[in-house]
């Protein structure tokens, strides 16, 4: 029996989200059916905030509301330190740890010329803006522990190699290609 085609057109959108499959992306979108007008309405509207209100940071890359990064203006922050990451998921897992106190750079991804994805496609323009306009002393890396990670590991600390800036890796507990 065919589906109405929104119901077909939002399980194919849910099915793109990361982690849901074909069946997920039904029993969600069938639920949502099944909704009350209030509870849906209410989903809506949490995405048109999200859609109107949520844009990334110039600066750093994280998610900022009403134009104020509470990362990078934070008074509590080392600002001679930039940890560097691929995603702002990153970015909360260290926050959430609780150990770090320097600043963030979420790069958007990593280097992939097998998908096309050179260093103009990442942040590195603002990284190096950064690294220019700030008195930065330690840079870590903290990209993932794959092969493109590690090729954008090494293309970031070959590029912005320097006197007087230390660069440093994540030490890792889980084997190579582990992840």
């Amino acid at each position: 029996m065919p589906l109405p085609r929104a119901i077909t057109t939002l399980i194919g959108e849910f099915s793109r989200l990361p982690g849901v499959g074909k069946r997920g992306a039904e029993r969600m979108v069938f639920d949502l059916v099944s909704a009350s007008p209030e509870r849906l309405e209410s989903l809506i509207g949490s995405l048109r905030s999200v859609l109107e209100e949520v844009e990334l940071c110039p600066t750093c890359g994280f998610f900022i509301s009403n134009g104020e990064c509470g990362l990078c203006c934070g008074r509590s922050r080392d600002c001679g330190s930039i940890l560097v990451v691929e995603s702002p998921q990153e970015v909360l897992a260290v926050e959430n740890a609780g150990g770090y106190r320097g600043l963030y750079h979420v790069l958007g991804g990593h280097l992939s010329p097998l998908k096309g994805v050179g260093p103009g496609d990442l942040r590195m323009d603002t990284l190096s803006q950064r690294l220019a306009n700030e008195e930065v002393q330690e840079l870590i890396l903290a990209t993932s522990p794959t092969v493109e990670g590690d090729a954008t590991a090494l293309y970031i600390a070959r590029e912005y190699h320097r006197d007087g800036l230390t660069i440093t890796r994540l030490g890792r507990g889980v084997p190579m290609g582990g992840s």
